[in-house]
């Protein structure tokens, strides 16, 4: 599903599953824009950290030619990382829906610190 992003440009919400789904098969980049201690309690397997309090759009890694998604601890940051990526021309628009708390509740794994 696509809309208007609230904080600028568009967005494009993806479920747990999706994302799952792409981390299994290699076609997604999972890009989690929340803060070192959150992700220290705990992470996504296989997910990126790239805190959104130090967000360069210019240092996001390359997703070399997977689908860039970014993700947080409820949805907000990761639509806030999107408008701004998409504000330095970059082509990023997906976020999983719900962040980590969608991803435990659709009973997929996390690592814990």
């Amino acid at each position: 599903m696509s809309e208007r992003n609230p904080f600028g440009g568009s967005i494009t919400h993806l479920t747990p599953a999706e994302v799952q789904k792409g981390l299994q098969d290699g076609t997604i980049l999972l890009v989690d824009v929340r803060e070192p201690n959150e992700i220290q309690a705990e992470r996504i397997p296989g997910a990126v950290a790239f805190p959104l309090s130090k967000f360069d759009p210019a240092a996001l890694p390359d997703p070399a030619g997977k689908r860039l998604v970014f993700s947080c601890r409820s949805g907000q940051r990761s639509q806030q990382a999107a408008a701004l990526a998409q504000k330095a021309g970059l082509p990023y628009e997906e976020h999983m829906m719900g962040g980590i708390i969608g991803w435990r509740q659709a009973g997929f794994d996390v690592d814990r610190g």
